[in-house]
């Protein structure tokens, strides 16, 4: 039987990367549920049109703006700038939940696959950048069409939920059911992120043969 839901009522919501279509897309989801949402790029101005187009209140700065003013944060930029970015921000992130949901992937000709990662995970990259934050991994599945297609009234999607602080793990889950149809289910360890984080290869294939936008469901939780 799953835990009663933390209260996440009033909570800023940074995105960092919030111009991208899964950022966005969270975010627009967010915004309609009631939170603040704060839109971080390293261009402002793209930030603010991007928070122009989102509505329902939502603002847009630069990233370490964002980082500063937002009370959770939400990771949702591409891999290859993932490491860099954090390490800049890693004062106005100190003491925060950071929610990472970098896939690492690669592409070629037979599709998406996983992409070693030194640290074992985005997810465990971003806590060793990040010591003083408190880094937990989500929304890797969540599609980004289904979440910014209006049409869409709930979306039929479990979002595992990882981390290493009961706390914030609590809060992530209760982040995730704002989204209507999402479900918040904790996951183990940060370390066990690295094998969620490369099923969306998995999941990347399953919708191209199926002209689909898979998602997860767990069983008897």
């Amino acid at each position: 039987m799953m835990r009663p839901m933390t209260d996440v009522s009033g909570l800023s919501i940074g995105i960092l990367g919030g111009t991208g279509d899964q950022g966005k897309g969270l975010a627009v989801r967010f915004a309609q549920a009631g939170h603040r949402v704060l839109i971080g790029s390293r261009s402002p101005e793209r930030a603010r049109q991007a928070a122009a187009e989102i509505g329902h209140g939502a603002a847009g700065a630069g990233n370490a703006e964002v980082a500063a003013e937002a009370d959770i944060v939400i990771v949702a930029v591409p891999y290859d700038g993932h490491k860099a970015l954090l390490e800049s921000l890693r004062e106005p992130l100190a003491g925060k939940i950071v929610v990472d949901c970098v896939n690492p992937l690669g592409f070629d000709k037979q599709g998406a696959y996983a992409l070693p990662v030194e640290e074992g995970s985005a997810a465990q990259q971003a806590a060793a950048v990040l010591p003083d934050s408190r880094v937990v991994a989500a929304f890797h599945h969540v599609s980004a069409v289904l979440l910014m297609d209006p049409a869409v009234e709930k979306v039929d999607l479990d979002v595992l939920v990882l981390g290493d602080d009961r706390e914030a793990t609590d809060l992530v889950q209760a982040l995730a059911a704002q989204i209507p149809g999402v479900r918040g289910v904790y996951g183990g360890r940060l370390r066990n992120a690295f094998q969620v984080e490369a099923l969306t290869a998995n999941l990347i294939s399953i919708n191209r043969r199926y002209k689909a936008h898979a998602g997860l469901r767990v069983t008897d939780v």
